[in-house]
């Protein structure tokens, strides 16, 4: 059942971005939902899966865009790969630490994905409203990350994304 959840997540965080965060958009700024299920599971899981899994969810929505397969997961995987790094320092029942790493994750995947455009197009011109729109997006990210960090935190602990043999 894990698993399918697991699989579930970011094809319905998808589908909630494109449909319902698409309508109550804030300034054009929809939450990027993907990487709020990625962080969390980067947060309660080894660097190895974390990163897995990121890549897994950054391809899917990558392949849903259609354009520049890849970006989104790599800027996913090495965000996963930097909050799997800290999981076993923090206190994860702090939900501002949850709080405090989307929000660490939404801009450092707004620099990640900014450093491979430019890369990739060679030519990137940044501006005032691109700026606007990270701020945007890290508070909508926010905003949406409080319940679903109480849903996640409270199902990996004793719920369905609980990990087999874990005890804890």
């Amino acid at each position: 059942m894990r698993i399918l959840v697991l699989i579930l997540l970011p094809w319905l965080a998808i589908f909630l971005q494109s449909t319902f965060f698409s309508i109550y958009s804030i300034k054009g700024t929809i939450p990027d939902l993907v990487l709020v299920f990625v962080t969390f599971f980067a947060l309660f899981n080894r660097v190895e899966k974390g990163t897995a899994y990121a890549l897994f969810c950054g391809l899917l929505e990558d392949l849903y865009m259609g354009r520049f397969i890849g970006l989104n997961a790599l800027s996913k995987g090495l965000i996963a790969y930097i909050i799997g790094r800290t999981q076993g320092n923090v206190f994860k029942e702090n939900i501002f630490v949850g709080l405090f790493s989307v929000l660490l994750a939404t801009v450092l995947n707004s620099l990640f994905l900014f450093l491979l455009s430019i890369v990739v197009f060679e030519v990137f011109h940044i501006d005032t409203s691109m700026l606007n729109s990270i701020l945007y997006q890290a508070a909508y990210n926010a905003v949406v990350a409080v319940p679903i960090y109480i849903w996640y935190y409270n199902s990996a602990k004793g719920g369905v994304l609980k990990t087999p043999g874990r005890v804890k």
